[in-house]
């Protein structure tokens, strides 16, 4: 009997990026008696997304978003189309600029395995992921708060997922359930993780980096120095950087009444950066 995969993508606007992402989706390893379905969330692209998909990946569930879901709120929704769809016992998050190897997905369900043979628990296997043009600087995959867990070939834990390829499995879905509503764009992935932590299970990354995803300059806009007041200010309150609302809503349910300390810290960070920078890092 077959195990099954639902792969779950949100996209907007990057056609060719979605599509390249698809194409080595497709073309990597299943684990034997695997079967895999994907659930993708066009959040209403105008570039010809939807159709590009069809056209070539036809097997492929594409799901209408509304138009203004962002990554959070467009993976709640493939996770919740899937989980409708049928049965799935593994999940993987997958963003659509991220691209594959052919071994990313059986190395993900291997790291899984082990974990749950060494240490008698289900736990969640984010991807390490690098960047393009180098084959060992980490872009994206689990993290600690001393910073990045950097592939060693060994089993390695990590408090922070990055969303760009996890690997989640039924019981850990099963007890929590989809990605927080709390978020709109980022900040869903971090929480989810920390939850899983806090119910029992635990977050690895896989021993080897298994995709290649360039890191979002844009990400970092609203404590960038080179960029007007105005638009890091714009930035700070948007989904598009720290989204300042819905950052607070994560500090205040993880880390409790200091959430306050890191309020300042981001409003220092944003307002007065160099300055930030200096006394942080001197």
């Amino acid at each position: 009997m077959n195990n099954s995969i639902a792969v779950l993508l949100t996209c907007f606007n990057r056609r060719e990026k979605t599509i390249s992402c698809l194409d080595a989706l497709f073309k990597s390893q299943l684990p034997a008696q695997f079967a895999m379905s994907v659930f993708l969330v066009d959040d209403g692209s105008t570039d010809g997304t939807s159709e590009a998909v069809k056209s070539n990946f036809p097997q492929v569930h594409l799901i209408e978003g509304s138009g203004s879901l962002f990554w959070n709120q467009g993976m709640r929704l493939a996770w919740e189309n899937a989980s409708k769809k049928s049965e799935h016992d593994f999940f993987i998050w997958l963003n659509d600029d991220t691209i594959l190897t052919e071994y990313a997905i059986t190395d993900l369900y291997e790291c899984y395995k082990e974990v749950l043979l060494n240490y008698k628990r289900h736990a969640i296997v984010t991807g390490a992921c690098k960047i393009a043009d180098n084959k060992n600087e980490f872009s994206y995959g689990g993290r600690t708060d001393e910073g990045p867990v950097i592939p060693n070939g060994e089993l390695q834990r990590c408090k922070f997922i990055n969303g760009n390829i996890v690997l989640i499995p039924k019981a850990v879905f099963e007890t929590i359930g989809n990605l927080s509503p709390d978020y709109t764009h980022g900040m869903g992935d971090f929480d989810y993780g920390l939850r899983a932590i806090q119910k029992g299970f635990e977050c690895f990354t896989t021993k080897r980096y298994v995709a290649v995803c360039d890191k979002n300059p844009a990400i970092q806009g609203w404590h960038n120095p080179d960029i007007s007041l105005k638009k890091r200010w714009q930035l700070l309150h948007s989904p598009n950087g720290l989204n300042l609302k819905e950052y607070n809503t994560f500090r205040r349910k993880f880390w409790k009444k200091t959430w306050i300390i890191y309020a300042i810290k981001a409003y220092a960070k944003s307002l007065f950066p160099r300055v930030y920078n200096k006394i942080t890092y001197s």
